[in-house]
């Protein structure tokens, strides 16, 4: 196998790993102002995802950053072309960064519910431009034969793409509900509240994302590949069979079907893609792709063996602070 497809497939893998974890910290954001009602469940909510939200992050930037290594044209482009969109994200994880840490350092009602509102926001706004983002992807951009991008930002916003970022929300959201179901404290009256909710949210999630499988193939070429409308429709039934899960109570499998919906829905945006990356609507053939735009095979060597060593050291670290925080979150367990 060729190098740019081991590192095609292993940026696919990073970004896959950061919406199935940073996607239920957005969630848990989200939902905090509506679904918890008083402080102590406030703090349930922000100390379910306490010990690993920052470590999540770091997904995010490891795919920014063998983007960077492996296709740096496509990182060029991309980033000049989502300059404020990804401003406005930095902006929005930097105040739920600081407001995760500020939350407790006074005894104020007004004080708590300024982070709070803020820990809302820096999980909302990164949510919906991740969502525009990916459905951008799939339509394709103004590119010209330079690789220079010639439309403006808000090019980058149509109704397709507002409602790919209306349902990365709504699915995170549900994604975040699943997991407190698994977090928070079995005797906890939050429980049978967050049951009633995900089940709501679950059904609302559902439709937006039919219907965004629909413009999917109103508005992209995504299900040429048959892979990549496999993906999507089994995609589909997971997050389905996740919300009768969550409406019976079965938590582990509503985590596990909202999971891996995520999972494959990521995995089909990139199989639909291939062997593209960025896709240019001027003219196909402008497109960037992991051939035209890749480095050198020397660099992709190097990198290749760099990641065998340090990846399986990253994942056992993060699957080993999962498991230290396993247990579920008590009022005596409070810290924020």
């Amino acid at each position: 196998m060729e190098l740019q497809i081991i590192w095609f497939i292993l940026v696919t893998v990073l970004f896959t790993g950061f919406f199935f974890l940073e996607g239920f910290d957005y969630g848990v954001g989200i939902l905090l102002p509506f679904v918890a009602k008083n402080d102590l469940e406030r703090r349930m909510f922000i100390n379910s995802i306490g010990p690993v939200w920052d470590g999540n992050e770091v997904w995010m930037i490891t795919a920014g950053g063998a983007m960077f290594a492996a296709f740096p044209h496509v990182y060029a482009t991309m980033f000049s072309m989502f300059y404020m969109a990804l401003f406005l994200m930095l902006v929005g994880l930097i105040v739920r960064g600081v407001s995760f840490e500020f939350r407790g350092q006074h005894d104020s009602d007004c004080w708590r519910k300024l982070w709070d509102n803020l820990i809302f926001v820096g999980s909302i706004l990164p949510a919906f431009l991740w969502g525009v983002a990916v459905a951008n992807l799939m339509k394709g951009f103004m590119i010209n034969s330079d690789k220079i991008y010639m439309g403006t930002f808000w090019d980058l916003l149509s109704v397709y793409t507002l409602v790919g970022g209306i349902t990365f929300v709504l699915v995170f959201a549900f994604h975040g509900i699943t997991y407190l179901s698994l977090k928070i404290d079995k005797e906890s009256v939050l429980l049978p509240r967050l049951r009633l909710v995900g089940t709501c949210l679950g059904g609302t999630a559902a439709i937006f994302y039919l219907i965004c499988m629909a413009m999917t193939y109103a508005d992209t070429d995504m299900y040429k590949s048959s892979l990549s409308l496999g993906l999507m429709v089994l995609a589909a039934i997971v997050f389905v069979l996740a919300i009768i899960a969550r409406y019976y109570n079965r938590c582990i499998w509503a985590f596990t079907g909202s999971s891996l919906a995520i999972i494959c829905t990521t995995a089909a945006v990139f199989a639909g893609l291939f062997p593209r990356i960025l896709i240019s609507t001027m003219n196909p053939e402008w497109s960037l792709t992991v051939t035209n735009a890749s480095s050198s095979p020397y660099t992709l060597s190097i990198m290749t063996v760099a990641a065998f060593i340090f990846v399986p050291i990253v994942l056992i670290y993060q699957g080993w602070v999962y498991w230290i925080f396993r247990k579920r979150v008590t009022a005596k367990d409070l810290k924020y």
